[in-house]
């Protein structure tokens, strides 16, 4: 995967045409996938393929068919359009490319610490024309780089860039698995990281437990986004925790709340639990709270007796 493409490529809007065959591919082996339109038919998974982007063509590999588009008659949304196979010299060029790449990692980590520079490599991406490479660092604080770049252009010869990414992105690059067992979602489908709150963790009533919503990177886990706005708009209308219930003569306290099933668990006067479906606590008319009367405050001897002024003295 080119993580260079992952964010610049823009959403390209294509026709719904009969004649544009769509497929999932990716830019290294172990990189993201993104999905590409094509008016090249019969490519089957780990076909090479040549793609446009912002700075020329790329070579990917195909990993499948895309699954069809759910709406037929409307068009649909590519992050690239595939323009035709590669040439047996550039299949060649492509195969050797991540050998230059890894060359280029481990040159650049020993002039980072010929430099005696703070900061951490994460990876190296160079453009197929060669007419680039990007190194992908991590750092604490800004890092005086320029005498880095003077010897990386001296080595490669060729245009250097050096950008410094967050913890997440670090994590998007390098991959791994969640605690769900599966790919991490940034490293497999994510085009961008949404912001992330406390907040919808108690919306979904999950264990605020740091080591339980955390994700590899040590952020809170992007999935917390997935399903906040069903939560929220299932919680829409069903009293709150604490309230009071009145059916049938007998009063209930609200104690929690299942958005999804649309039903609550009460307890009653005697401290016993009960679930009620949507249609019961429906049925049910909510307790007014208690109004306590205010407190009246009593007024000092200065609130009572304004200050004299210099006349009345």
């Amino acid at each position: 995967m080119m993580s260079q493409q992952e964010g610049s490529a823009e959403t390209n809007k294509q026709p719904a045409d009969a004649a544009l065959e769509f497929y999932r591919v990716r830019f290294r082996s172990d990189g993201q996938e993104f999905t590409a339109a094509a008016k090249i038919s019969n490519l089957n998974r780990d076909d090479n393929v040549m793609i446009k982007t912002d700075h020329g063509l790329e070579p990917a590999l195909v990993f499948g068919s895309a699954p069809p588009n759910p709406a037929s008659e409307s068009k649909r949304n590519v992050s690239y359009e595939i323009s035709r196979r590669p040439t047996s010299d550039e299949e060649n060029r492509y195969q050797n490319l991540p050998g230059h790449e890894s060359s280029a990692f481990e040159t650049c980590s020993r002039l980072i610490g010929k430099h005696e520079l703070v900061m951490r490599l994460i990876r190296v991406e160079k453009f197929f024309n060669g007419s680039k490479m990007i190194f992908y660092f991590t750092a604490d604080s800004r890092v005086d780089f320029r005498a880095l770049v003077k010897d990386l252009v001296q080595e490669f010869r060729t245009r250097v860039e050096m950008r410094q990414v967050g913890v997440r992105h670090e994590t998007k690059m390098i991959g791994g698995v969640g605690i769900c067992g599966r790919e991490l979602c940034c490293s497999s489908f994510m085009k961008k990281f949404d912001s992330v709150s406390i907040k919808m963790a108690k919306e979904q009533d999950l264990p605020l437990n740091p080591t339980k919503i955390s994700g590899v990177c040590n952020r809170l886990l992007c999935c917390l986004t997935y399903e906040y706005d069903t939560y929220r708009s299932q919680r829409k209308g069903m009293p709150k925790v604490g309230r009071k219930i009145k059916i049938q003569n007998e009063i209930y306290r609200v104690r929690r709340q299942n958005p999804l099933k649309q039903s609550l668990v009460v307890g009653n006067s005697d401290n016993e639990e009960k679930i009620l479906q949507k249609d019961e606590w429906r049925a049910g008319e909510l307790v007014q709270g208690e109004k306590h009367p205010k407190k009246q405050v009593k007024k000092t001897h200065t609130e009572a007796n304004p200050r004299k002024t210099e006349a009345d003295r």
